[in-house]
C-alpha cells in the first residue's frame, strides 16, 4: 500500500489534483469533505453553537463566518473541535482501506498539523496567490476570509520543504493533469 497525501494552499487547486490523480486508482479521502459534513450534523451544530454563542436557528455558517471574521481567535477555537474529528476519520479510512495498493488523502493542513507520518509521498499542489483569490472569489469566497484562512497557513516555501514532489497548477487543467499522472507513473 502506498499512502499518497494531497496538500497545498488554500484555492491552489487540492481538490481537482486528487481527483485526478485519484481516479481510478484508490480511495480518495478529502478532509474538506469530512469538514462539510460535518456542518450538516446536528451534534455538531449544538457543540459549535454553545461554544461561539451562536442562535440555533441563526443561518448557522453565516454567523460562524462572521464570528471568525470578526476575531481571529475563533478561528483556532473551532480548529480545536474539527481537527480532532476529521483525524479520527482519517485514521479510520486508512484503517478501513489497508488491503488498497493505494490511498490518496486531500488535507489542506496536512504540514501544519504534522500529519506527514502518516503518508508515504505528499504531493503539493502550488499556485501564485493572485491566481488562488481569482478562484476563491469565483466561488463566491469572503476576501476578509481568504486572508484569515491564508494566514493561518505556512509559506509555501517551508511547506515545500516536506513534500515529495511539487506540481505548479497557474495553467491549464490539461499541464495539471499531466504532471500528476507523470508522478503516478513512477509508482505503477
Amino acid at each position: 500500500m502506498i499512502v499518497i497525501g494531497v496538500t497545498g494552499s488554500i484555492s491552489s487547486g487540492k481538490t481537482t489534483a486528487s481527483k485526478i490523480i485519484s481516479f481510478n486508482k484508490g480511495p480518495l479521502f478529502s478532509a474538506d469533505q469530512i469538514v462539510n459534513k460535518l456542518y450538516r450534523t446536528s451534534s455538531f451544530k449544538e457543540i459549535v453553537c454553545k461554544k461561539f454563542k451562536i442562535q440555533p436557528k441563526s443561518k448557522f455558517k453565516l454567523e460562524l463566518k462572521r464570528k471568525i471574521i470578526e476575531k481571529k481567535e475563533n478561528l483556532k477555537k473551532l480548529s480545536k473541535i474539527i481537527h480532532p474529528l476529521v483525524r479520527k476519520k482519517m485514521l479510520d479510512f486508512l484503517k478501513n482501506n489497508k488491503n488498497k495498493k493505494y490511498l490518496f488523502l486531500e488535507i489542506p493542513l496536512l504540514i501544519e498539523n504534522r500529519l506527514m507520518k502518516y503518508f508515504d509521498k505528499i504531493i503539493f499542489i502550488k499556485s501564485a496567490k493572485k491566481i488562488r483569490i481569482k478562484r476563491y472569489r469565483l466561488n463566491g469566497g469572503n476576501m476578509n476570509l481568504f486572508s484569515l484562512l491564508n494566514g493561518q497557513q505556512l509559506k509555501d516555501s517551508k511547506k515545500m520543504n516536506f513534500c515529495d514532489y511539487i506540481v505548479v497548477n497557474n495553467k491549464s487543467l490539461s499541464i495539471l493533469k499531466k504532471n500528476l499522472l507523470n508522478i503516478m507513473a513512477i509508482y505503477e
